[in-house]
């Protein structure tokens, strides 16, 4: 149990580093004329990630649930997987990524990375979703894995995937200000 502890905190940390990302990119992205979307939902989904990582812990301390090799160690190559992916996401973006919803108006899509299918909308988010099923998995938290999966889904499908949507669909008919007006 020590070692997924050590798994759920290496966790943590690098969602720390994340939201420094973060927010560096969102000051880059307001200082160009950025404008966020969504801001709402925003709450509810650092609740449920920080949840993920107290609820991996809790259900596995307090339940006392096993490692189970067959199912953990998997569970465990998709996590790393699932990690490659989401950094994978964040250098492709570049400066342009965020936890957040923010366009930065005349910037044309990102099609370098993952974002170079176009069948391909949202990878970040398959990061998110391998995640939160595999991780309480490594040590059979069952209930967290469920519980996170459900909640996740309500808010990717209904409200983040959206909102991100239609953002995006801004970029094309948006000119940034500090573009000028294209009059001679």
């Amino acid at each position: 149990m020590m070692l997924y502890t050590l798994l759920v905190v290496a966790t943590g940390l690098e969602r720390l580093a994340e939201l420094i990302v973060s927010d560096r990119n969102a000051r880059w992205s307001f200082a160009r004329g950025g404008v966020e979307y969504g801001q709402r939902h925003f709450p509810a989904m650092v609740l449920l990630h920080t949840g993920l990582l107290i609820a991996c812990l809790v259900e596995v301390w307090g339940l006392g649930r096993p490692f189970i090799p067959w199912l953990g160690w998997p569970m465990l190559a998709l996590v790393l997987a699932s990690q490659a992916l989401r950094w994978w996401c964040i250098g492709a973006l570049g400066r342009r990524w965020n936890t957040r919803v923010i366009v930065v108006p005349g910037l044309p899509r990102v099609t370098r990375g993952p974002y170079r299918w176009s069948w391909l909308h949202h990878p970040n988010y398959i990061a998110v979703i391998v995640e939160g099923f595999a991780l309480p998995l490594v040590h059979s938290a069952w209930i967290t894995a469920l519980c996170f999966t459900v909640l996740n889904a309500i808010l990717l499908f209904r409200f983040r995937i959206p909102i991100e949507n239609t953002a995006l669909a801004t970029l094309d008919h948006r000119r940034s200000p500090l573009e000028g007006d294209g009059q001679a």
